[in-house]
């Protein structure tokens, strides 16, 4: 009887272990894949990264931020910093200019995800290459295009 009451107790826990484990995963927690920066992506993909940042505006969205933060508030900056820096508020992701400098503009990291893995093993399993228009919209939306008046180029990326 007692071993068949420690079999269903482990069960219990195996079961809450998975499913906590799974819900994770829709986070990114389980996923070892790190930010390194758009430059990084310049060895094996030149021609994508020399149009990114040729013709790209997110190649240089740093600039926009850096000229308006003096006029705003740290909430308000935060907020410039979701679309127009890499990874940030996600782990390994932007933190600061001067703390992560290779990750201050809105790079290939940003529509892609992180690529550290990608980047050592080169297999494209290992980085996201098909993204959906919800995506591009976190940034690229009604909201934004009222608030800034421009045009969200959601077809228009830099390869």
């Amino acid at each position: 009887m007692v071993e068949r009451g420690f079999a269903v107790r482990i069960g219990v826990i195996l079961a809450v272990i998975t499913v906590f484990s799974c819900s994770l995963a829709g986070y990114g927690i389980t996923d070892s894949a790190t930010y390194v920066g758009s430059e990084a992506c310049e060895e094996c993909h030149e021609v994508e990264y020399n149009n990114y940042k040729k013709f790209s505006k997110k190649a240089h969205s740093s600039k926009s931020v850096k000229i308006m933060a003096s006029d705003l508030d740290a909430d308000e900056l935060k907020e410039c910093f979701t679309c127009h820096a890499t990874g940030y508020g996600k782990p390994g992701g932007f933190v600061s200019f001067e703390q992560t400098p290779h990750l201050a503009d809105a790079g290939c990291e940003v529509c892609h995800g992180p690529g550290s893995l990608h980047a050592e093993d080169g297999d494209p399993e290992l980085i996201k290459r098909k993204m959906t228009i919800e995506e591009c919209e976190v940034c690229h939306n009604a909201e934004r295009v009222n608030n800034f008046n421009y045009k969200p180029l959601i077809f228009g990326g830099a390869h």
